[in-house]
């Protein structure tokens, strides 16, 4: 079997899901060879929790000191372009958690670099990986209620991810940045690209920094238009945390993913009914396992493009159009104006 070395930059909370599930791809010939954090305490304990061999404080080092075949980073945003380019020029493929980078620029510069260098470089954007979002997708491939022509896509939580990521509530840019990327991601992936965009932002929770809502109209260069919306401060009961709920509407019919992964699926008047939750894998729990049964899902993705030598459906250069809509909903937030794209 071939075998892939792997590098892991990154040892924090949502890199231990990462971690796991690049060790559950250890039967598809994956090899975690090292981890890195410059936490050396996270680090060691990363590779003693997964037998990793070598661990190191310091990414530079690491890529000098390891032939590696593929590498994930799983920094925060401000480390991704420095780290990116680090790997560019050891010519190691690259993943790059989400946001990609910190603004559109450092985005493009990025994705640049490495399409002139001939690096393999993607973004593990993993909401299009999740269960209910491949069973929609394989829908709307079929034709199942054609076209759509309207969509609403949605998380909205007041579960407290503060508790586990702290940094988040003094980030400038919030909302939109960590979260804005994924829906606005699944509205071009169902209904196509965008045309203009419009944006009204809140910071409802005073004690963040940025904006803690987002809500955005979208009309797609299809014609179809779009609500797209999220927030880290609903109030509603029950609280579906993690889940995205999503509905679309085409000429034969709807789509509709409601709370409990439980998918509706309207047909000339016929409605069917399906249970598109995750599994929960032997490391996950609820109710993170739609997110950790993504990042699996996104890793073997990612695994199977590099070895097929072709680009990732969520490659740098697919992610950097992603950011462009994050970006254009800060400016016409800001400006009270819609956003056209050429």
């Amino acid at each position: 079997m071939e075998r892939t070395g792997l590098g892991v930059i990154g040892c924090g909370f949502f890199a231990q899901n990462h971690l796991h599930a690049w060790t559950d791809l250890a039967s598809k010939g994956v090899d975690i060879v090292a981890v890195c954090d410059v936490d050396e305490a996270k680090a060691r304990a990363a590779a003693e929790k997964f037998g990793v061999t070598n661990w190191y404080k310091d990414a530079e080092t690491m890529f000098r000191n390891e032939k590696l075949d593929l590498v994930d980073i799983v920094t925060r945003v401000e480390t991704h372009r420095d780290v990116v380019r680090q790997a560019i020029r050891h010519r190691v493929p690259t993943i790059v958690q989400k946001p990609f980078g910190p603004d559109l620029a450092a985005c493009r510069a990025m994705a640049d670099e490495a399409q002139k260098a001939g690096i393999f470089l993607a973004v593990h954007e993993n909401f299009r990986f999740q269960v209910p979002m491949r069973k929609i997708t394989d829908l709307l491939r079929a034709g199942t209620i054609g076209t759509p022509s309207w969509g609403r896509i949605s998380f909205r939580t007041g579960y407290d991810i503060y508790k586990g990521q702290p940094y988040l509530a003094h980030e400038e840019r919030f909302v939109l940045i960590d979260l804005g990327v994924h829906v606005l991601d699944m509205a071009r992936v169902v209904l196509g690209e965008v045309d203009h965009l419009s944006a009204e932002l809140q910071r409802r929770n005073p004690n963040v920094r940025g904006e803690d809502t987002a809500t955005m109209l979208l009309r797609h260069r299809s014609g179809a238009v779009s609500i797209v919306e999220c927030t880290y401060e609903s109030r509603r009961v029950p609280d579906v945390f993690p889940e995205t709920l999503l509905e679309l509407e085409g000429p034969k019919g709807a789509i509709i993913l409601k709370p409990g992964s439980v998918l509706d699926v309207t047909v000339e008047g016929k409605t069917t009914t399906h249970d598109v939750d995750a599994p929960v894998l032997k490391w996950a729990e609820r109710p993170w396992h739609i997110i950790q049964e993504s990042v699996l899902a996104t890793c073997e993705h990612m695994l199977k493009s590099l070895r097929a030598g072709r680009p990732a459906d969520t490659a740098a250069s697919d992610n950097v159009r992603t950011f462009g809509l994050v970006e254009a909903a800060y400016e016409a937030g800001s400006s009270g104006r819609a956003v056209r794209f050429a």
